[in-house]
């Protein structure tokens, strides 16, 4: 299965973008859904501000999903949707658009996979919208139902892709994916009841998919999945009874890395991308069933079309000139992988027990995310010293101007910001046109179905896919469980993180924050902030990390906030500095707008600005009155948080 992930703008921009890859010879569908979608927020909310169509589609009733899928026969294609918290809501609109379809698709006919991982976006994405029980609820429905009425469809893709993002070592991505996993067949096994027959969750296992991360380091990725296969099928087994061979085999689909694709000659992405997907490939006792690339241009803004069909002939190179399909597993029998192969074992094994000590991955989710924080800031300090190497960021950095990157817009794709006032309307005008009385009928069911919390309660399902068809929004469907459910917000991971290892540059720094302090009378203070609805809180973690371990005091909430939120935070906290993070592409609404808020509430403290923000985008930030732009490129923290101790010096007026 080749895909590539794509979608934005609207609906419609993004069907004719589908309808031209599937043209090129893309057998599938990975469909990106818009910040606000994946949250649960329609596109006229204070939150989507913004993000309207920034990173993926935005798709808020019944009438966007069948505009986004038009002429694609859904019998026929299989689709997968990267879609976690909203994951319920999302497939009942694509079940409604299917039977909407001349000739129409039943539910047994549609193919395709969900993500629904949520336990991963509490550690490492962030687009979570429910508190983890309710949450876990949602997936054990959707996993149920699904089973019993969409047989052909993968009602989850457990993540460790987005671990790996965050930082994580090969053994704790085996070991935290297989514990989410664990955790979702327990809440599915509850759902089920004791009267399940055996039949019934051995379906449920084989139906269990997995989106897999394949970093540079290709030789040891590929051990890494052989590793999965092995303890996947030990969990089926032993955890679950499972003995049909078909429904024990590792299932999964992949991504190779984002996370080591560089701003830097950004060019190079495009050798990291092919190697990264040998890891994948080149075994087939663990070959990838569905392979989906970044482009080459995802560490500086939105891919263009020329550049998502780069990603796919990459894939057709590989599978159609190569010979890496015609033998058998070329790695059978080596000792070098199967040692490699047994060093994981033991570490993940080892791991997995440490999260069944904390009662299992909900109830670890603080003490994984603490983990992979760790992780992530060891991976930033080899890179700092040089013990990793990063071709163009931290070695060979002498380079020729790029031509891929010559255009007006650097490069990438850039979103017309009038989409977003487009749909506002769009959604106003939808909400204007259809029956409420039937939308508040159903919506009214699915709070009743949702508040009921007796062992023999209703599968939400059934009355999501009720609203969906009477033509609710995605914003409503979320609000009516958030009333039910409560709102969340996940640990940060900064607190549960280890003190700072001791080295020259530390000290330096410390003494420097120790003066700055002598001179302020108090020690100085930073506020990490993340407007808007971006979840990717890697870099504004490691820089509160960073913070903390050179002796600041650090106000770092989390993610999702509104201007207005941190403007409130700074005053109440009387902070020296803000540092604002932002990877959606949505710096140039936000920004400003929290630059705004703060001179408003009367704080005049310096603002730096960190994320994916194209070369373009940095004089208009800076008019707007942010003191320093960080991108991917500046990858050395202590640094930065130099320039940042000097920043607020100079601004107090107690310069060193």
């Amino acid at each position: 299965m080749m895909r590539t992930y794509a979608g934005h703008s609207t609906a419609k921009a993004s069907n004719e973008l589908y309808r031209r890859n599937l043209e090129k010879g893309q057998t599938g569908l990975s469909v990106a859904f818009d910040l606000p979608t994946q949250t649960g927020y329609d596109p006229d909310d204070e939150l989507s501000r913004g993000e309207v169509g920034k990173v993926g589609v935005p798709i808020a009733h019944r009438g966007d999903m069948e505009a986004l899928l038009e002429g694609i026969p859904l019998g026929e294609m299989n689709t997968s949707m990267t879609i976690n918290a909203t994951a319920a809501w999302l497939l009942a609109l694509y079940i409604v658009a299917a039977e909407s379809q001349s000739p129409p698709a039943s539910q047994d006919q549609l193919q395709g996979t969900t993500q629904n991982d949520i336990i991963k976006e509490f550690l490492a994405r962030g687009t979570y919208a429910f508190p983890p029980g309710p949450s876990m609820r949602l997936i054990a429905d959707m996993v149920a139902y699904t089973v019993l009425h969409i047989p052909k469809w993968n009602p989850i893709n457990i993540c460790s892709y987005h671990l790996q993002e965050a930082g994580a070592t090969p053994a704790q991505e085996i070991a935290y994916s297989m514990s989410n996993a664990i955790a979702v067949l327990d809440a599915v096994k509850e759902r089920l009841g004791e009267s399940a027959e055996q039949d019934t969750m051995s379906k449920v296992f084989g139906r269990i998919s997995f989106f897999v991360n394949a970093g540079v380091r290709f030789v040891e990725e590929h051990a890494k999945l052989r590793a999965m296969s092995i303890i996947w099928e030990e969990i089926g087994r032993q955890r679950y009874g499972v003995t049909d061979e078909k429904l024990l085999r590792f299932r999964y689909g992949v991504q190779v890395n984002s996370l080591g694709l560089t701003e830097a000659q950004p060019e190079n992405n495009v050798q990291r991308i092919v190697l990264e997907a040998l890891a994948v490939t080149l075994g087939r006792n663990a070959r990838a069933r569905a392979i989906q690339l970044p482009a080459w241009n995802e560490a500086l803004g939105l891919p263009r079309p020329f550049d998502q069909q780069w990603s796919l002939r990459i894939q057709q190179v590989l599978a159609y000139e190569t010979d890496i399909l015609d033998y058998p597993d070329i790695f059978e029998g080596s000792k070098v992988m199967d040692g490699l192969v047994e060093d994981l074992l033991g570490k993940a094994r080892a791991e997995m027990a440490v999260v069944a000590e904390h009662g299992g991955a909900v109830d670890a989710v603080p003490y994984m995310k603490g983990a992979l924080v760790e992780s992530h800031r060891e991976r930033i300090r080899r890179i700092e010293a040089g013990e990793q190497i990063v071709v163009g960021q931290n070695r060979f950095t002498e380079t020729e101007s790029s031509p891929l990157t010559a255009d007006a817009e650097g490069g990438i794709l850039v979103v017309d910001p009038a989409v977003e006032a487009q749909q506002i309307e769009a959604v106003r005008q939808w909400r204007s046109s259809r029956d409420q009385a039937a939308v508040d009928a159903a919506l009214g069911e699915l709070a009743r179905v949702a508040a009921d919390e007796s062992a023999e309660r209703e599968n939400l399902m059934v009355p999501t896919i009720a609203a969906a068809r009477a033509g609710a929004t995605t914003g409503e469907w979320s609000a009516t469980l958030r009333k039910v459910f409560d709102s969340y917000r996940a640990p940060t991971g900064v607190g549960e993180a280890a003190a700072a290892v001791s080295g020259p540059e530390l000290e330096e720094l410390r003494e420097q924050v120790a003066s700055l302090q002598e001179r302020l009378g108090r020690r100085p203070k930073i506020l990490v902030g993340k407007p808007g609805l971006d979840g990717h809180s890697n870099g504004a973690e490691q820089i509160a990390v960073r913070a903390r371990d050179i002796g600041m005091d650090v106000v770092y909430s989390g993610i999702r906030l509104t201007p207005s939120q941190i403007a409130k935070s700074a005053v109440d906290e009387g902070v020296h500095v803000i540092g604002l993070s932002i990877l959606s592409g949505s710096h140039r609404e936000l920004i400003p707008a929290v630059i705004q808020a703060l001179r408003q509430a009367g704080v005049d403290a310096p603002v730096v600005v960190g994320g994916i923000i194209p070369d373009q985008d940095v004089p208009a930030l800076k008019q707007a009155g942010v003191a320093a732009v960080y991108t991917p490129k500046d990858f050395d923290i202590s640094k930065i948080m130099r320039e940042i101790v000097e920043l607020v010096g100079e601004r107090a007026g107690v310069p060193a």
